[in-house]
């Protein structure tokens, strides 16, 4: 299927690792101009360096941090500076910590606010001009499961990424007409670091093995396994895609069937 996306200039958030990287990935491999970002200049450089020679297309590494309004501004004006306006973003940051509500102070709930719910703010706040003046523009979301389904002991992020959901249906109302898309990938069980980091919070609370823990996960998912991060970064090119045009204000899992809802 030809996605209609070659030559378009991507940001991904958070790509030098996990999802971001397998988004990043995907996208170059669609012939999109890529930039990624991260605060490890050197994961984000051997990053960029692999997917540049797997896909045979330019990819922009930068050094920021998402937490930080001046470095995602620096993140936009680079990449603008290289490639042109970018037109399609990937939002997506590290997910706040684990824990019950008793142990979270003010810093704890603020850092998890930027990191999951500013970050994607002001990367949108800085991309939407180029989107306007193109009139076409794709914004995806990397959220989680827990927007739709609570998850035990993760409760900053069950209160905090609904947040993303929210503003993301009332930008599609103001920006549809404009030819811009706004939508939300919401990854369940998921092979990443990210994932290890969970496992390993769960088997010390629970005096397990972590492969146990994620045994476990993949006992109680539909599909009787962990996901893996090109799974989703298939739906998040799709999304960035031509093809994807009518599909806007969307939260869409990629779970293996695991949220028991019925939307």
């Amino acid at each position: 299927m030809n996605l209609g996306i070659q030559g378009k200039v991507a940001l991904v958030a958070a790509g030098s690792k996990g999802l971001g990287k397998a988004c990043a990935r995907e996208l170059a491999r669609e012939g999109c101009l890529v930039a990624i970002c991260a605060r490890d200049e050197e994961q984000l450089t051997i990053t960029a360096r692999q997917i540049r020679e797997e896909s045979e297309t330019q990819v922009l590494p930068v050094v920021a941090d998402v937490t930080q309004a001046d470095d995602i501004i620096r993140f936009v004006e680079t990449t603008r500076d290289t490639f042109g306006d970018p037109t399609i973003v990937v939002n997506n940051a590290g997910g706040p910590p684990a824990g019950d509500f008793e142990q979270f102070t003010d810093d704890d709930w603020e850092k998890a606010f930027q990191l999951t719910l500013m970050s994607t703010v002001r990367l949108i706040r800085a991309t939407l001009p180029g989107m306007r003046k193109a009139q076409w523009g794709r914004i995806i979301n990397i959220t989680s499961v827990s927007v739709k389904q609570p998850i035990d002991h993760l409760l900053l992020s069950n209160a905090i990424r609904p947040g993303v959901i929210g503003l993301a249906k009332t930008l599609v109302n103001q920006h549809a007409h404009e030819g811009i898309t706004i939508n939300n990938v919401a990854p369940g069980y998921t092979m990443t670091e990210r994932q290890q980091e969970l496992a390993a919070a769960r088997a010390a609370r629970e005096s397990m093995s972590i492969e146990e823990v994620i045994a476990t996960a993949a006992a109680r998912t539909p599909a009787g396994r962990i996901g893996q991060p090109e799974e989703l970064a298939a739906l998040v090119a799709f999304l960035a895609s031509t093809r994807a045009s009518y599909i806007n204000g969307a939260t869409i899992a990629v779970d293996g069937g695991s949220v028991s809802g019925l939307l």
